[in-house]
């Protein structure tokens, strides 16, 4: 990433024309930490900003769902100006958590930023959401609409200092 692309991520333009950040690339890299930045960036320009885990947001929907409070729990992570959903991909999605997830983004499609970061490339999603290529086609066409993919390579930085003092047998990530 360049300094100039991440200028432009940190002035948090992009929530204002309600685009997208897509955070790609293996565990340990930094995603979660740039998600983390930007989302401080914008709530100190006063905008309203969510943090949750991918896992965290279904089994909320899930659990409203049968609770009878669906409607209310679903505005809860639309309302936000920008919304990070971390670690999509980190496990894969049954059908009704990936079409909850689908549910969020069709919904803050246009309205509201989203940054998400996840493990997988954008060709490995069908497997991410219970195999369904037309599930996953859908979320990525109104994530990406309007976005911007920041693809991060490397060594994970927790395990990096760990493999130079020979203190683990990791493989390195790609």
């Amino acid at each position: 990433m360049s300094k100039r692309q991440l200028n432009e991520l940190a002035s948090c333009a992009f929530v204002e024309r309600a685009e997208n950040v897509v955070l790609l690339g293996p565990p340990g890299v930094g995603k979660t930490h740039l998600a983390i930045a930007l989302g401080l960036a914008a709530a100190g320009r006063r905008c309203s900003v969510k943090f949750t885990t991918a896992a965290r947001m279904i089994a909320a929907l899930t659990e409203a769902r049968g609770g009878g409070s669906f409607t209310r729990r679903l505005a809860s992570f639309c309302r936000p100006r920008l919304l990070i959903v971390d670690e999509v991909g980190f496990l894969p999605l049954e059908a009704e958590g990936a079409a909850l997830l689908f549910e969020v983004v069709a919904r803050r499609y246009e309205r509201g930023s989203i940054i998400l970061t996840a493990n997988k490339s954008y060709g490995e999603w069908a497997e991410v959401f219970s195999g369904d290529a037309v599930l996953a086609t859908a979320i990525l066409d109104r994530l990406l609409h309007h976005s911007t993919t920041i693809s991060i390579k490397g060594e994970s930085y927790r395990l990096k200092d760990r493999r130079k003092a020979g203190l683990t047998t990791l493989p390195a990530t790609r």
